[in-house]
């Protein structure tokens, strides 16, 4: 039989995977309570690791905080349960639970072709909250170990009699991710770009080459048919501007800082985190 993960050991676990999950914690109690301050649980949409005591409490300690993760949020927030009215248990105490609610990963990145500046990437990326879904038509070319794997997705798409699949890859992907096109082959790449132009919903498209093969593809593009102003969203060469180096590694870095201009700013507030008010009138509460 399996052994229930403690909440620790999720919460290490889906951090890493950069999955969404909420951290509950009981902070204050008062009276009859079935667990003590410091108590934690960690919940996803689909498991609960660890308990804050069961009961109908428990239920709704989790039914906060699966409607607060499908709908995106990111904040910390304080709940109070008395132990026989909201909660319907005859203990008679009060908690104060703390939900700390982590969405899961800041950006979504699209990386098609794994060979030395796509694996240098990759490096580069596992510490962040990202998730990386890395694409290659070729059987070997993922390397073993290295990376977080955990956090990385890895694709293939299918060689078929005219080549690789790439509107089926294209077609897997979520809306609103970052695309990099950097695979072995020129035709791939160019067919790549294609389907993810005609696709439409791309954060940012990102080709590795020169100004020159940018040039050549761009003229083939514009006679498959793509608008002046789509093929103007493809950003080739790719690298945050200034950045010299031709080393894998160099290019990697230079791709990475890139990543950092585009992703969303979501650290500008002049509070997070649970109110001074929240709190005094979380820590005063009313008789029911």
């Amino acid at each position: 039989m399996r052994r229930p993960e403690p909440w620790h050991a999720a919460l290490d676990r889906l951090q890493r995977q950069a999955r969404p999950h909420a951290l509950a914690s009981v902070v204050g109690v008062a009276g009859s309570t079935p667990r003590e301050p410091g108590a934690k649980m960690v919940i996803t949409e689909d498991a609960v690791h660890d308990t804050l005591g069961g009961g109908t409490f428990e239920f709704q300690v989790i039914e906060a905080a699966r409607d607060a993760l499908a709908a995106g949020h990111a904040d910390t927030r304080l709940e109070a349960f008395p132990l026989g009215g909201r909660s319907g248990q005859c203990c008679g105490g009060y908690v104060h639970v703390l939900i700390e609610l982590f969405p899961g990963a800041e950006m979504d990145v699209a990386l098609f072709g794994a060979g030395h500046v796509g694996q240098a990437l990759v490096e580069v990326l596992a510490p962040l909250p990202w998730r990386v879904l890395w694409f290659d038509s070729r059987e070997d070319a993922f390397p073993d170990g290295g990376a977080d794997r955990e956090r990385l997705h890895h694709r293939r798409f299918v060689m078929g009699p005219e080549g690789p699949d790439a509107a089926a890859a294209v077609a897997s992907l979520p809306a609103g991710c970052h695309a990099l096109v950097m695979t072995h082959d020129h035709a791939e790449d160019r067919a790549l770009v294609d389907a993810l132009l005609r696709r439409g919903d791309c954060a940012s498209i990102g080709l590795i080459g020169s100004d020159s093969k940018w040039a050549s593809f761009r003229r083939r593009l514009t006679d498959a048919g793509h608008e002046e102003a789509a093929l103007a969203t493809v950003r080739c060469p790719i690298g945050v501007p200034g950045a010299h180096g031709k080393r894998p590694y160099e290019i990697a870095l230079a791709v990475a800082a890139e990543l950092l201009t585009l992703k969303p700013d979501t650290t500008r507030q002049d509070r997070r985190g649970v109110s001074p008010e929240t709190l005094r009138a979380g820590f005063s509460p009313t008789r029911d």
